[in-house]
């Protein structure tokens, strides 16, 4: 069965990659805590964070830090400990370690050195909002954070405007509406999206419906505060193949044809497509003049 069999008292040496709350206390597994128990060493990404944790169940295990910072010498530290027998378990504040947080040089380097290297599932952030969004997860692709640049967090958007995925993003709280923005200009104001704050937290709050109408919500709303998951529903098929349609359009030609078609002046014609978007009449102007 691998280096920890289910009726083993104790642990035989090896790196356990242990998934830890993301919020609720109560969202760990038994086997976690028995794995937290046993190990010699717990690396933490944060070693007073894992702390309230270990306190909470009594846990009294050492713990050393483990985190971006130090990343490189400690995981060369911790595989040789492994490498004399040592039973370490690695942590992270929240979720499973190395996805989007500390975790994968140590457990890169265990296996190049043939260490066991033993994963302790639970709690995943956007997992968890993944399966609570309403959005089809039959095919999906989980990217991390967006590019914090302005131009770059543009460039991925361009790059799902025809994405048959569901796409699960996590995004920083104050950059959350300017995201929006970018999805709603970038997407079209009819693309499903879903935000999901504070998953498993006291205030665990998920916002769903399309993106036009997501981003007047944010923009009706006090600064967001939280941990955020982001996810992009899948782009309608329709659109795709026709490539005409308002959501697929720049501003430029979305007015062009609605002055064709319902015989408005450009004045009329830019206050319709903001709607449409849920954006300014001015943030509307602003990509008209940008696109001539």
């Amino acid at each position: 069965m691998g280096p920890e069999t289910k009726n083993a008292s104790t642990l035989t040496p090896g790196l356990y990659v242990v998934a830890t709350p993301i919020g609720n206390l109560e969202d760990i597994t038994l086997r976690a805590l028995r794995i937290l128990k046993e190990v010699d060493l717990i690396a933490c990404e944060d070693t007073r964070h894992t702390q309230k944790l270990l306190n909470h169940y009594g846990i009294t295990t050492r713990t050393i830090s483990y985190h971006q910072h130090n990343e490189a010498s400690r995981a060369e530290e911790l595989v040789q400990q492994l490498n004399k027998g040592s039973r370490v378990a690695l942590v992270t504040d929240a979720g499973m370690p190395g996805i989007s947080d500390p975790g994968y040089r140590v457990i890169a380097l265990a296996v190049e050195k043939e260490i066991p290297v033993v994963p302790i599932p639970g709690a995943s952030a956007f997992v968890a909002a993944l399966a609570a969004s309403g959005l089809p997860t039959d095919s999906f692709e989980f990217r991390g954070f967006l590019p914090p640049k302005h131009g770059q967090r543009r460039q991925m958007l361009e790059k799902l405007k025809t994405s048959q995925q569901t796409q699960v993003f996590y995004e920083a709280p104050h950059r959350l509406r300017e995201t929006i923005a970018d999805a709603v200009e970038i997407l079209g104001t009819d693309r499903p999206l879903v935000i999901a704050r504070e998953v498993t937290k006291l205030h665990e709050d998920f916002l769903r419906g399309n993106a036009g109408r997501i981003l007047a919500h944010l923009n009706a709303q006090p600064d967001v505060k939280g941990e955020i998951t982001l996810l992009i529903g899948k782009a309608d098929q329709s659109h795709v193949v026709a490539g005409d349609s308002p959501a697929m359009q720049t501003i430029a030609q979305r007015i062009s044809q609605l002055m064709a078609e319902e015989n408005l002046d450009e004045k009329a014609a830019l206050k319709k497509v903001a709607k449409e978007r849920g954006i300014s009449k001015s943030e509307a102007y602003r990509e008209l003049q940008r696109g001539r």
